[in-house]
Order: C-alpha cells, then sequence, then structure tokens
C-alpha cells in the first residue's frame, strides 16, 4: 500500500505539475484530518511520510505557551511549567508530540481525502501562476471579464484571476462578460479565495501608470509625475516636473496633437485631464493647480496649511468648479486646504483678522487704538511675535524709538507667560476621563481646557462645527472625536 502512495504521488506530482513535497504535504494533511475524527476537541495532529519508503509516522502534540497566557485550548496547549516537567530544556512556541496509532490509508474516507489532496494542489498550482505572474512586475493588470461576483468583476489574464469591486470601478462604466478591461493592482490578498488580485480603476496610481506607459520621457527619468488627484470618469489633475531643462513636461504628457493624453482619457471613459506645473512654492503650485481660473492674491497660513486664494467675480465659478471640484482636486494635488473667496470676502475677512489682532494688542499690551494699528501694518498678528521677533526688525518701525520697542517686548513676554499660567490652571481642571480619551493630544487638551470642555460630556455635548472652530479640526477629525466622546452614553444599551 505505501509503494502504491508514492506511486500514486508521482502521478499527481506529473500530471498536476506540482512538486512532489507538495502532494506528499497533501497527503499528510488528509491523514491528519481523518485522525482527528477520533478524538474529542480540537486536538492538534501531525502526520510525517517518509519520502523514500512512502511510511509514514502520526504524532499528536501540544504547543507550549507562556504560564501567564493560560490555556486558551487545553486539548491542544501546555502550559511552559508542565511541559519542562516532561523537556527541561523546551522554550514557549515549541511543540511536545507523542506519538500516537497512525490511520490506514484504506479506512479513510476516500473523498475526503481525495478533495482535501485536490484542494492542497489547486492551491499549490494557484500559487505558483500567481508568482509566476507578479515575477514580472507588472503594474497594470490586462484580462477580460469573466463574471460578476457579488456586484464586482472578476478579471482573468491567462489562468489568474484579479478582482475589481464595484469601489474600485469608473462611476457609469458599463462592463459585461468578455470586454477587455485594464487596472492598476493594488495588493494580493492570498486569503481570499478565487481572486486574489485586488484592482482599480479609479485609483489616482492607475492614471500616474496610464501616462508613464503613454509618455517614455517618465520612464526615462525626465520627467517626474509628483501627484495626482480623480474624480473618476469626470476630471483629473496631475502634478508634472521636469528633470531636463530642454523638455517641456506639460506638452511631453500632451503629446502631438495631444495623443498621448487622449490615450489616457479614452481609456478611463472620457476623464478629462488638467496638467499642472509643480513648483517647490506651495503658493505657486496652488495658483497652477487652479488654472483655468486665474488668481489675484493668495494668503498662505503655514500654521493651518491653508491658502486663502482671491479671485475676481469672473474667476469665482471657474475656481470652485461645478459642485466645488476644481477647488477640490486643486486641494488634493497639491496637499494643501484652499478657501476660494472674491475680494470683497477677502476684505472682510482680513478686517475681521485685524480687529482681533487689534483688540489683542489693546488689551493684553495695554496700548492705545494708534498703537495696535502700527503693529497691523507692519504684519504683526499676535504676541509670540512682538515678544520674540529679532529685535532689530522692530528697530526698523519708524513710528517706534527703541525705549517703546523694548517696552513693547517686554509687555508681551508678560502677558504670554501669565496665559501660559492661566492656561496650565485651566488645563489643571480638566477630568482624567477626557484626559483618558483616545485621540486626544496634550495640544487639543489645552485649546479646549481654555474654551471650558473640562469633562468628557463637555466634549459630548459640542456640536461638530463648535469643535472644529475651538481646534482648528476638520470636520471629519472634529465628528469621530465627539463620537468617540459619546461611546458611554450608549454602553449597555444593545
Amino acid at each position: 500500500m505505501n509503494r502504491e502512495l508514492l506511486m500514486l504521488v508521482e502521478a499527481i506530482s506529473r500530471e498536476k505539475n506540482v512538486e512532489r513535497d507538495v502532494v506528499l504535504g497533501a497527503v499528510e494533511s488528509a491523514l491528519a484530518q481523518a485522525t482527528k475524527k477520533l478524538y474529542q476537541g480540537e486536538v492538534d495532529i501531525r502526520v510525517s511520510v517518509d519520502r523514500d519508503s512512502g511510511n509514514y509516522e502520526t504524532f499528536r502534540r501540544w504547543l507550549v505557551v507562556p504560564d501567564e497566557a493560560g490555556l486558551q485550548n487545553p486539548e491542544a496547549e501546555e502550559l511552559l511549567m508542565d511541559a519542562r516537567e516532561r523537556i527541561a530544556d523546551i522554550e514557549v512556541g515549541e511543540y511536545i508530540e507523542e506519538g500516537v496509532e497512525s490511520v490506514p490509508i484504506g479506512r479513510i474516507g476516500a473523498m475526503a481525502a481525495k478533495q482535501v489532496i485536490l484542494q492542497k494542489i489547486r492551491d499549490a498550482e494557484r500559487e505558483m501562476l500567481l508568482n509566476d505572474f507578479m515575477s514580472r512586475g507588472e503594474r497594470i493588470f490586462t484580462g477580460t471579464v469573466k463574471r460578476m461576483d457579488k456586484g464586482d468583476l472578476i478579471v482573468e489574464s491567462g489562468r489568474v484571476e484579479g478582482r475589481l469591486r464595484r469601489g474600485e470601478m469608473i462611476p457609469k462604466e458599463n462592463l459585461r462578460s468578455g470586454d477587455r478591461v485594464r487596472a492598476m493592482i493594488m495588493e494580493v490578498d492570498l486569503t481570499l479565495r478565487g481572486a486574489p488580485i485586488i484592482l482599480s480603476r479609479s485609483a489616482p496610481e492607475f492614471m500616474i501608470e496610464l501616462f508613464r506607459q503613454e509618455v517614455p520621457e517618465i520612464e526615462q527619468g525626465l520627467l517626474e509625475i509628483k501627484s495626482c488627484a480623480r474624480d473618476p470618469g469626470s476630471r483629473a489633475k496631475i502634478a508634472v516636473l521636469s528633470h531636463d531643462k530642454r523638455v517641456d513636461p506639460i506638452g511631453t504628457c500632451v503629446g502631438v496633437r495631444g495623443t498621448r493624453v487622449n490615450a489616457v482619457t479614452n481609456e478611463l471613459a472620457g476623464e478629462r485631464v488638467d496638467i499642472v506645473l509643480w513648483s517647490e512654492d506651495p503658493a505657486q503650485f496652488v495658483i497652477g493647480a487652479l488654472a483655468p481660473a486665474n488668481v489675484s492674491s493668495i494668503v498662505v497660513d503655514e500654521e493651518k496649511h491653508a491658502m486663502d486664494v482671491v479671485v475676481d467675480e469672473e474667476n469665482l465659478a471657474i475656481a470652485i468648479g461645478r459642485g466645488g471640484q476644481n477647488v477640490r482636486l486643486a486641494s488634493d494635488l497639491t496637499g494643501w486646504k484652499i478657501n476660494i473667496m472674491d475680494a470683497a470676502e477677502s476684505a472682510q475677512k482680513q478686517a475681521n483678522e485685524s480687529d482681533t489682532a487689534r483688540r489683542l494688542f489693546m488689551e493684553k499690551l495695554d496700548v492705545d487704538e494708534e498703537i495696535a494699528d502700527i503693529l497691523i501694518s507692519e504684519g504683526f498678528n499676535s504676541l509670540e511675535e512682538v515678544a520674540y521677533v529679532p529685535l532689530q526688525e522692530m528697530l526698523e518701525i519708524e513710528s517706534f524709538d527703541e525705549d517703546t520697542v523694548n517696552e513693547l517686548r517686554a509687555r508681551a513676554k508678560d502677558a504670554l507667560l501669565t496665559m501660559e499660567i492661566a492656561r496650565e490652571e485651566s488645563v489643571g481642571e480638566v477630568s482624567q476621563d477626557l484626559r483618558d480619551l483616545e485621540g486626544l493630544t496634550p495640544e487639543l487638551i489645552a485649546k479646549l481646557a481654555e474654551n471650558g470642555v473640562h469633562t468628557r460630556d463637555d466634549l459630548a455635548d459640542l456640536a461638530i462645527d463648535e469643535l472644529t472652530d475651538l481646534t482648528g479640526q476638520s470636520a471629519e477629525d472634529a465628528k469621530a472625536l465627539i463620537m468617540k466622546a459619546r461611546e458611554h452614553w450608549f454602553a449597555g444599551q444593545e
């Protein structure tokens, strides 16, 4: 029988083009599963088949676990202290094995054994095909739509299958069985049955790769796509940079009579592409990203990583775009929060900021409106700037003499110290349950305390826009934090 076993293994190995050890491993797995059925509980069985004679041994085994962890499965685990009574030098993670009677091959349920062996072989074949496919280093998966699976498309390339999920398709694109399709390989998940390659046609990486295939200069290193933002099937923006002064980055990506960019657009169901020149200067980059709108002025706020962009009335609708599309894509492309406004809105905002700074200086520095306005006109907006900018910069203000400058700096430092002491006292009033809330940093706790938010319930009672005003967070982060604070309200409720 053992000789017949080896002959069967050899035959399957040749027929399926699978290594002999893989088939023997499947046999061992089948024998182990059959043996497990003779025991109660979740026992761990290992079968070892001799590769030369076909003889096999069966072992029941126990995994050695730390004493403090306790036994999760007593049928297949042993505490370290107990294991060392049997084997003195055994360590956690090793196994204690005990020989048990082997199940005769003739008594194995033939169909069950066959199914286990064939499944193991199918898995091995699938892994070999997948490894062969991935070894080619391809980024784009080209294949044929084979079938629908719960709203996803299964795409076949040779004998390898990829899964294009509904959310990764281009909206309004109607793909049917038999259609040729290209998609970006996003990841390979071997735990997925059938189609382990996850695909996307809506990811920005797909557009970048399509341009890489259409524009040889990118592959040659003469051009680089720095970033990409997409509204799949509608509009996209890419930022390009030339590493060779002789190469025009935008013209090269467009191609003669638009051939290159049109090839990408056609592949993406007519998605219109704006090609933007990348710049190290964030303001210049944002101005380019908002094209075709013309920008009148721009104010950069490094602390909030945001920009106020002023455009005239004629360009307002163009800058924002239909449904906010243009400004949203520009923001995604550049990584900056962009606030579009007209001249009147900008003037109003500046007036409000000046008024806030004026009141701050008059109150904290104990100066009159004239002195406060001089500071504002010279670009000072905070006490920190008055206290710590280089002395020479303030001495250059014509309206101030040295004594005035020194007095203003001293008052600013005293005011900051007083405010810091008050802030620490306020933070000290914050309850421990709020301090322990996941996602709260010391900076956020300080901002909340300054505004009278001292307990988890205080935070939970806030509206999203109230929290964003207090902390400067995004609406999404503020919502997540408020929902976290409210969790204890619903604890124990089904």
